[in-house]
């Protein structure tokens, strides 16, 4: 049985000269230059981009990790978190032009694995939700982007040009070509694929950026109805929709004190 450093020497002599591992990485270079447009030049991405660094620290170390070692490529990885602050397990299979935006607190996973020409932004998250060995880290199709911030868990599936905004947390598979946004994740039904009556309704009305507070929204609507109605049937007289309650000249939204009193007077929208 070959020691750890004959397989150590026997990975490296294969990986370094690789063309497809040389050309992996110019891949991932020469996809900056599209995506940010701050980026001048190689020499800048190399050496002050810890997004690029982060990335060919984990190159190498997948190769190795692949041979089947584990320490070196450990300790790979666990260098390139201090000099990055970007944490990438070696075990991690991420495909050509990846490139993560800005690069502080990124966590990928052991068995997360990632398509081609996706983009991840800082405090992007692909962790896991179980302790148990296998699969436990999610599966980003090709073209997706992760907002700021985002946590991506589980052994869920992200489908092919996802949108994943920022600061959201998606636990559940995510179709093709779907934007998701909050906490938990929503799916943005492309207006295209949304059920749009006579007249421009939309009938899915709980698929839009912000799906809770469209929910909210027409609550109040509706229970606005329902106070005009008590005061229709109460006989008295209907007070004036313009005018609101407890509520300054920045107000924008309907009124509402919990009851069905009749409003008082206060402050009109603007």
């Amino acid at each position: 049985m070959k020691s750890e450093t004959a397989l150590i020497r026997e990975s490296l002599a294969e990986a370094l000269p690789a063309p497809g591992l040389i050309a992996m990485l110019r891949e991932d270079v020469a996809c900056v230059f599209q995506r940010d447009p701050a980026a001048r030049s190689t020499l800048e991405l190399l050496t002050i981009y810890p997004g690029i660094q982060a990335l060919v620290f984990h190159r190498f170390a997948h190769a190795l990790w692949k041979k089947g070692l584990r320490y070196l490529p450990r300790f790979l990885s666990f260098i390139s978190r201090i000099i990055t602050n970007i944490a990438i397990h070696p075990g991690a299979t991420i495909g050509r032009r990846f490139f993560i935006d800005h690069g502080a607190c990124v966590v990928i996973g052991e068995t997360a694995e990632i398509g081609e020409d996706v983009t991840l932004y800082h405090g992007v998250t692909l962790g896991g939700t179980t302790w148990r060995a296998g699969k436990r880290h999610p599966t980003l199709g090709d073209g997706v982007v992760v907002g700021a911030g985002a946590k991506i868990l589980g052994a869920i599936t992200l489908g092919n040009r996802v949108r994943v905004a920022a600061n959201s947390v998606v636990i559940d598979d995510v179709q093709d070509g779907v934007t998701v946004v909050g906490i938990p994740g929503r799916a943005v039904t492309p207006r295209e694929q949304r059920r749009v009556a006579p007249g421009g309704i939309d009938l899915d009305h709980h698929q839009i950026p912000d799906p809770v507070g469209k929910a909210i929204a027409c609550l109040l609507e509706r229970i606005g109805d329902l106070e005009r109605e008590v005061q229709r049937l109460k006989g008295d007289p209907l007070p004036d929709q313009s005018v609101c309650r407890d509520c300054d000249d920045t107000c924008s939204q309907p009124a509402f004190d919990g009851s069905l009193k009749a409003p008082k007077q206060g402050v009109r929208h603007g």
